[in-house]
């Protein structure tokens, strides 16, 4: 059992995205001059949307595990559509994992000045896509949600956003857009191959199993219709140049929990509906992953501008987390859905630091102007400290169990690989050591950093909370890794199990 019970009659998963689009709806009636209501609103239902993930999350009995509080209301019976709402070991973790960085991200969007009333608006409909997308379990539903979650981004961007915005919002969308395209052919491709007429994941996955040759063709452009959302290389350009021209805790959503979406739909649609489809592919995918984890990590470590040390390197550990589920084992899927968790936090604090507290005060993101900062700002200085053991992989913080259980299942099933891969590790280090010394360390570059504003109060409470998690998760992994163990069971059994096929 879990922790406690909480009672079935109450449609939890659905106040979960709903409390992300009630208070959209709410500030688009209060008055665009009363900024601080609209921030408070936006702050408290995002704590609220939070409280009711973890509720979940230890209402849920992993014992019994499979998907439970499943909600099912026939939405297009005609098309075989429903709505269709359940969790599991592997979506929890996103469902918290999202819950703290939109938390977050709304304490380090107070000082967002400009048209303040959108921006609350479609920050809040962008998280209400993310939350529907991990709770959808009809393929329809996880795809209206997608899109939900997607198309906010290139008005957050192209509106509050810095460095060539425009292009960054741009070029996102055209990237996303077309992954969108290609995971459209898959989708259709499944929904008229199973012969149910049925969108139900569940379902498809229990009763249909379609034939080797009809999965090595519409397996690709499902999965990499999705891994363009996680960054998979070559499709990766969009992510670090969307990166740097968000705004702080768009960027720690982009980061943190967005790309995540794309990892997430390579699992839990293409892997575990076509499974054969994956065994044939994998290997390919697992090939290209190389270049996302070491080329990542090495143009990681050529940049000056500090947003981009983190976009570069949000690559790398992406291409690790694509690395762990082209392992198809289930010790490298399990660390591939933890370092998903782990690198959402990581990346959060990351950029909370480097976006909110240091950026927005020194107008300056060019690591040879920035110096000093930890006699300024010793907190911030902390906190990336933090952060950057949990990116190197350090023992007693999330990346490290993350890491180390990919590292593992590559081994099992790619030696090589994994050892080509093991590369980025000192890599990592490197670009992450040398920045921590450029700008906390090193002497003070500008007089004027004496006189910078003092952090407040949301920057303290959003930044704890991260940190918190990655020491937690890093002294007691557990936690979340028996868990996810419970959700990747299953697919790995698809994986290794493949049925006779019915299908076409």
């Amino acid at each position: 059992m879990g922790l406690f019970e909480i009672s079935p009659d109450v449609p939890w998963l659905s106040l979960i995205w709903l409390s992300m689009l009630a208070p959209a709806l709410i500030i688009a009636l209060i008055p665009a001059r009363q900024h601080e209501a609209i921030r408070w609103t936006g702050a408290i239902f995002a704590f609220l949307s939070l409280a009711l993930s973890l509720l979940v999350f230890f209402a849920y009995d992993p014992i019994r595990g499979g998907f439970q509080f499943v909600e099912r209301l026939d939405w297009i019976p005609q098309l075989g559509i429903s709505y269709l709402l359940g969790v599991d070991g592997i979506n929890l973790p996103m469902l918290i994992l999202n819950g703290f960085i939109i938390f977050s991200g709304a304490l380090m969007s107070w000082n967002i000045d400009k048209r303040v009333k959108e921006y609350w608006i479609w920050l809040l409909l962008l998280t209400t896509g993310v939350y529907g997308v991990f709770l959808a379990l009809d393929l329809f539903l996880f795809f209206v949600f997608y899109e939900l979650a997607v198309l906010p981004m290139y008005l957050l961007i192209g509106i509050w956003g810095s460095t060539r915005k425009e292009y960054g919002a741009m070029k996102l969308t055209l990237f996303l857009m077309t992954g969108s395209a290609f995971a459209i052919i898959g989708m259709l491709a499944i929904y008229f191959g199973s012969g149910l007429r049925t969108f139900d994941m569940p379902e498809l996955a229990r009763t249909v199993t379609f034939s080797r040759e009809f999965q090595n063709y519409f397996f690709p452009p499902l999965f990499i219709g999705f891994a363009v959302l996680a960054g998979m290389f070559p499709f990766h350009t969009w992510s670090p140049t969307g990166h740097v021209a968000a705004p702080t805790a768009v960027s720690m959503l982009h980061a943190g929990v967005l790309m995540k979406l794309g990892a997430y739909g390579c699992l839990r649609a293409a892997m575990w509906l076509m499974p054969e489809g994956a065994q044939f592919w994998l290997p390919i995918i697992a090939v290209l992953t190389i270049l996302n984890v070491v080329y990542g990590a090495t143009i990681a470590m050529a940049q000056r501008d500090f947003k981009f040390i983190i976009g570069y390197s949000s690559v790398s550990h992406m291409g690790l987390v694509v690395m762990g589920l082209a392992a198809a084992n289930q010790i490298g899927i399990m660390g591939a859905v933890l370092q998903m968790f782990a690198h959402g936090i990581m990346t959060g604090l990351f950029f909370a630091v480097v976006g909110r507290m240091i950026y927005e005060r020194t107008h300056t993101r060019q690591l040879p102007e920035l110096g000093g900062l930890g006699r300024v700002m010793p907190f911030a200085a902390v906190m990336f400290i933090i952060g950057g053991l949990s990116s190197m992989g350090m023992p007693g913080f999330a990346g490290f169990w993350a890491e180390f259980n990919i590292f593992i299942g590559v081994w099992e099933s790619y030696p090589l690989i994994a050892v080509i891969a093991a590369l980025s590790i000192p890599i990592t280090g490197a670009y992450i050591l040398r920045a921590t010394y450029q700008v906390f360390f090193d002497e003070v570059k500008n007089p004027e950093f004496f006189k910078l504003p003092k952090l407040t109060w949301q920057e303290y409470t959003g930044a704890i909370i991260l940190a918190a998690i990655l020491i937690g998760v890093g002294i007691y992994p557990s936690v979340l890794a028996e868990l996810i163990d419970t959700g990747v069971t299953p697919i790995v059994q698809q994986l290794n199990s493949p049925a006779i096929a019915v299908g076409p």
